[in-house]
């Protein structure tokens, strides 16, 4: 089986309609959902979607992702040794726009030996990863 990142970005898109990118997301996910792909994230990953709904659309939209997306997640959970990486990476790297939790999630991907994102943020990219894309569908 293998796996890959799934980011904010693109779990956001798939929940909201009204995301300029949904329509691709959601053929995303349901070409993963039926596909042998494990989908691997982080607490921090879980933690700013959360926010992200919770402020942007309501608690309806948190119970769906409680519901319908968080149990399909392998969840690596921030360790203090992961998260000091990631802020040392941030401030090495002195840009405002990347967040802490994205370098949680390029360390995840580092220490797991994954290539590729389900994300639409190209700050991966940046880092060397490939983000899944209707012209860039996973390979196995």
């Amino acid at each position: 089986m293998s796996s890959l990142f799934a980011d904010t970005s693109a779990i956001y898109a798939y929940l909201v309609a009204e995301d300029d990118r949904h329509a691709e997301a959601k053929a995303l996910m349901e070409s993963l959902q039926s596909s042998d792909v494990k989908l691997v994230s982080s607490s921090y990953v879980l933690q700013e979607t959360v926010a992200l709904l919770q402020a942007r659309i309501g608690i309806t939209a948190v119970r769906t992702f409680q519901r319908q997306i968080a149990p399909a997640l392998e969840i690596e959970w921030i360790t203090t040794a992961l998260y000091e990486r990631a802020m040392a990476a941030l401030l090495a790297a002195g840009k405002r726009g990347v967040s802490l939790t994205d370098w949680t999630s390029f360390e995840v991907m580092r220490e797991r030996g994954l290539e590729e994102a389900f994300a639409f943020d190209p700050h991966f990219e940046e880092q060397g990863f490939r983000l899944l894309s209707e012209k860039n569908p996973h390979r196995s």
